[in-house]
């Protein structure tokens, strides 16, 4: 396994390589997308007047919906790596439309507190597992809340449980250039937190109470699409440099490619339903009345259905 430091720099070459790809399809993104967090944002329970921290924000809509929920007498405050995918969400989402908004470019490892810290709530949808110190980026989180503030944040399981992950790639790369290594062990990626006693670990290291745990299944749905659909995947995937490199020949026999592994999980005529499994994460930062590192628990799976 890589040192830390090889894999910051990685990462952080990653989603400047990546960062068009989620641009050109933020909304769908937002759209299709927005099951991957609502387990998280359903257990953050935003009320009017907090102040909450977004960690990994991309092109803002996950710090939007906060900021909708928070209102003008709260603060929705979005961090990221990447400044043109920050840029991105300052254009789509201006203060002067979304009082209490804002965005920064951040790396959550290495700062102290997250700007505009303190915080009462932080949420995180498909972040934490991406991290090449996930301890240090969680201590900076930790930090970043008040006393007793909550976490609620979700991350990928196993790879059996999200087939359409490794789909996508799979049928793009034969017929495109080099790719970026793909994680080894416990290295960042979709799948570091398969284990979820290894997240429970992190956590109560990096100074969270109240660690729960719990499994989730959701579907996300795109339309009966199978070019379009296909392209989105390939694009915010490990592929999406290589593709919008790759000559248009290239990337029409990627696109053909991604879809027809995709194509399982189409029904013609109604759409696409990508199944997806997920830990929804939630924690205290010290200071809660009810909070005990004892409290940390990993719950029996359960199907939460969210369209």
């Amino acid at each position: 396994m890589a040192d830390t430091a090889s894999l910051r720099a990685r990462g952080a070459a990653f989603w400047a390589g990546a960062a068009a790809g989620w641009i050109r399809h933020a909304d769908r993104q937002d759209e299709s997308g927005r099951p991957l967090g609502a387990a998280a944002t359903d257990r953050l329970a935003a009320r009017p007047g907090e102040r909450i921290l977004d960690v990994g924000c991309g092109c803002g809509g996950t710090t939007a919906e906060i900021a909708d929920a928070v209102g003008v007498t709260g603060a929705a405050i979005g961090v990221d790596i990447d400044e043109a995918m920050v840029a991105a969400a300052r254009r789509r989402f201006p203060a002067v439309e979304y009082p209490g908004i804002q965005f920064h470019v951040a790396d959550i490892e290495t700062v102290e507190v997250a700007p505009g810290a303190p915080f009462d709530a932080a949420y995180s949808r498909m972040t934490l597992m991406l991290l090449a110190d996930p301890v240090a980026g969680c201590r900076a989180i930790r930090r970043s809340l008040r006393p007793g503030g909550r976490l609620a944040a979700t991350v990928f399981r196993d790879s059996g449980v999200n087939p359409w992950l490794p789909a996508a790639m799979l049928g793009a790369a034969p017929h495109l250039g080099p790719l970026p290594p793909l994680p080894v062990g416990d290295e960042p990626g979709p799948f570091a937190f398969a284990d979820p006693a290894r997240l429970v670990r992190i956590l109560t290291t990096a100074g969270f109470t109240a660690v729960t745990i719990t499994p989730c299944d959701v579907a996300l749905e795109a339309p009966d699409d199978a070019d379009a659909v296909a392209e989105w995947l390939v694009e915010i995937g490990p592929a999406g440099a290589a593709y919008r490199a790759a000559p248009p020949s290239a990337q029409a026999s990627a696109r053909a490619g991604a879809a027809r592994l995709l194509g399982r999980f189409r029904a013609p005529g109604v759409g696409y339903r990508l199944p997806t499994g997920l830990w929804l994460v939630s924690a205290n930062s010290a200071g809660a009345a009810d909070a005990s590192p004892a409290a940390a628990t990993h719950q029996q799976p359960r199907q939460e259905e969210t369209r």
